[in-house]
């Protein structure tokens, strides 16, 4: 039957299956169930599996494989009724358990499927299978102590993989997603180049990058590019260690390398523009922050340090057009206020820049900058009461500026 099927002989396969269900052995009929199975004709299999088990009414397995033929169909109220007939004094029972946890999870009833491998686990301690099924639950559930917990049990056991899964980087990964790093890399850096996947090699990275071993770091996020240059979380972090080692050329090619691999991806922009105003390349910068922009125009972040860049380089009609989209948010940071105050005072726009002035100063009371421009602003404007009040709050910071006290005082005897 198998090999009319394999050869799309359909008309063939279900004669012979016929003949099967009325000739074949019980063992030969069982295989042909798990072969069906596998080979994913599940009318077939449970059709075998239901004749199975009108013979044989107490063989659990039985059940447990109609169970997972009615899984596979998204019958879940069946597959749950067969796994629910077999009870705890069954050779079945603990393999129920972990086929009823399974589709728990799929379900996405998670406290219910710990219960089962729990239950499992109390049954059978020692047993590979659930003790690698609770670490695979903890870890994907971002559990990862209790992952570690399991997957430790399974080295102790001797074993170093399990369903082609490598213990030592599950348990490096999952010490590193916890933020324990310093146990991480004692793990990760024991990982073979065979078993080391480009997932595992980013969290080696990572890790290093969290180390600020900068070197290291590097070399582990190159070696991550060389592996799979598509993958895009590596090209953050590569160009940020770059920039800790002021390798600012290649750092500004590493963010550029990763927009190419992910154009919407607003952190790379504003990483590549804050790198360009690094190299003094303040149009690069400008292009970079307006195009992340364009991505995500909520990003406050970008917004502010474009606008100081604007500041600084006189381009205040820029920044007023910039800022005004902004300045009316209910939550905004202060800086923005500042900004807009200045370059509005710039481009002689002065009711508007008395209003963000006034939005900004208490925030600002204890920095002297903005005490002295602000100062400056008042006295300009002629509110001399607003001024000496700037102006004394600048002296509690320096008081040895003797230009300010004078400025102070002329304005007090005036």
């Amino acid at each position: 039957m198998l090999t009319a099927l394999s050869a799309g002989q359909l008309e063939e396969a279900q004669r012979v299956f016929a003949l099967a269900l009325r000739h074949d052995d019980d063992d030969m009929l069982f295989s042909l169930a798990e072969e069906l199975y596998g080979l994913g004709f599940l009318k077939q299999s449970k059709r075998t599996y239901s004749k199975l088990l009108e013979t044989y009414p107490d063989a659990d397995e039985i059940r447990i494989g109609l169970a997972d033929v009615a899984i596979d169909e998204d019958e879940i109220d069946e597959a749950l009724g067969y796994l629910s007939e077999i009870e705890e004094t069954s050779d079945a029972y603990v393999e129920a358990l972990l086929v009823t946890a399974d589709l728990y999870q799929t379900e996405e009833l998670y406290e219910a499927s710990e219960q089962k491998l729990l239950k499992a686990y109390e049954l059978a301690p020692d047993e590979p299978v659930i003790l690698f099924a609770l670490g695979e639950f903890y870890f994907n559930m971002r559990q990862f102590k209790q992952a570690i917990t399991f997957y430790k049990e399974m080295l102790l056991q001797g074993l170093k993989s399990f369903s082609r899964v490598d213990l030592v980087s599950r348990i490096g990964v999952a010490y590193a997603q916890a933020g324990n790093f310093d146990n991480a890399i004692g793990y990760l850096e024991q990982i073979h180049e065979a078993d080391m996947t480009a997932d595992v090699q980013f969290q080696l990275g990572f890790t290093y990058f969290q180390l600020k071993e900068w070197e290291k770091a590097a070399k582990a996020f190159e070696g991550l590019e060389d592996m799979d240059n598509q993958y895009g979380s590596l090209y953050p972090y590569l160009g940020q260690v770059y920039v800790e080692l002021n390798r600012l050329e290649d750092a500004l090619r590493t963010f550029q390398a990763g927009l190419a691999v992910d154009e919407f991806n607003e952190n790379l922009y504003r990483l590549a523009a804050e790198t360009a105003i690094k190299l003094s390349d303040d149009d690069q910068a400008i292009k970079y922050f307006l195009q992340g922009l364009n991505i995500e125009p909520d990003d406050t972040t970008m917004v502010l340090e474009l606008s100081n860049l604007y500041v600084q380089k006189g381009e205040d009609d820029k920044n007023v057009e910039l800022l005004s989209a902004y300045v009316q948010n209910d939550e905004i940071d202060p800086q923005i206020y500042w900004n807009a105050a200045k370059s509005l005072a710039r481009v002689d726009q002065w009711d508007l820049a008395r209003k963000y002035w006034e939005a900004a100063q208490p925030y600002f009371m204890e920095n002297g900058d903005f005490l002295r421009e602000a100062f400056d602003f008042w006295r300009e404007d002629g509110d001399s009461a607003n001024a000496i009040v700037l102006g004394q709050a600048y002296l509690k910071v320096e008081p040895e500026d003797t230009e300010m006290i004078d400025a102070v005082d002329s304005l007090e005897n005036y």
